[in-house]
């Protein structure tokens, strides 16, 4: 593989999804030994502005964060970057605007999960941090796909999703999982065909209870196989 085919990983927000998403890297790579994976140089800098609080609660900006990433990745020789982190996708044009390379982008790769899980078209849940929700990075990308993006409801979110992420974020997976559980399945109970996990921290706190009876699309998962892809790993 040429130096161009080395994969950039913007992480740090959170370390523990950044982690995750490269051990899903990894096990989703179809190698058979060490050579056969994806060159790959991960960034990870939690020092980040707080995203949902630079969009919802006039926090600081984390764009300058964001570019010293992007520079720092570039200078490695970097051919492409992958951004483990859902909010965070709310500056993707300035970071686009900033660099050559590509950035691929997280809601565009869970909608290509949406449809290897047989998802086409119709109603979806969308779980995320509230800056996320608050953007509305789903709906701008996944209405014109024929997608109807349904979202906890203000209680939810205020009294089980974002405490949830707090939580994974403090490594206290296990009491993460039932409540992020419950928001799930009450989007299903809503009309969705399946629920879009479309914060990073959410799937590792998911996957510390028993599996879901219903397709999820795990954002960290779907964006491992975007990268594979670009990487045209077969």
């Amino acid at each position: 593989m040429s130096d161009a085919r080395i994969l950039g990983v913007l992480g740090g927000m959170g370390p523990l999804a950044s982690a995750c998403f490269m051990q899903r890297l990894t096990l989703l790579t179809p190698a058979e030994r060490d050579q056969d994976h994806i060159p790959t140089i991960l960034w990870s800098d939690p020092r980040v502005p707080d995203r949902t609080a630079a969009r919802v609660a006039g926090g600081e900006d984390p764009l300058p964060a964001l570019l010293r990433g992007i520079r720092g990745l570039e200078a490695a020789g970097c051919g492409a970057i992958a951004i483990p982190c859902n909010t965070a996708h709310g500056w993707y044009d300035g970071m686009r605007a900033a660099t050559s390379l590509p950035i691929l982008h997280i809601v565009d790769a869970a909608g290509v999960e949406l449809r290897r899980l047989g998802v086409v078209g119709g109603r979806i849940g969308v779980m995320g941090t509230a800056g996320t929700l608050a953007m509305r990075l789903y709906q701008q990308r996944l209405d014109g796909l024929g997608y109807e993006c349904l979202t906890p409801s203000d209680e939810e979110m205020q009294s089980r999703v974002t405490p949830a992420i707090t939580a994974v974020k403090a490594s206290k997976l296990v009491e993460s999982h039932e409540p992020l559980a419950e928001v799930a399945r009450s989007l299903m109970a809503r009309g969705a065909k399946a629920v879009v996990l479309g914060c990073t921290e959410i799937p590792l706190g998911i996957a510390a209870g028993p599996t879901l009876p219903f397709p999820v699309a795990n954002t960290i998962d779907a964006l491992a196989r975007a990268s594979i892809a670009w990487a045209k790993v077969p």
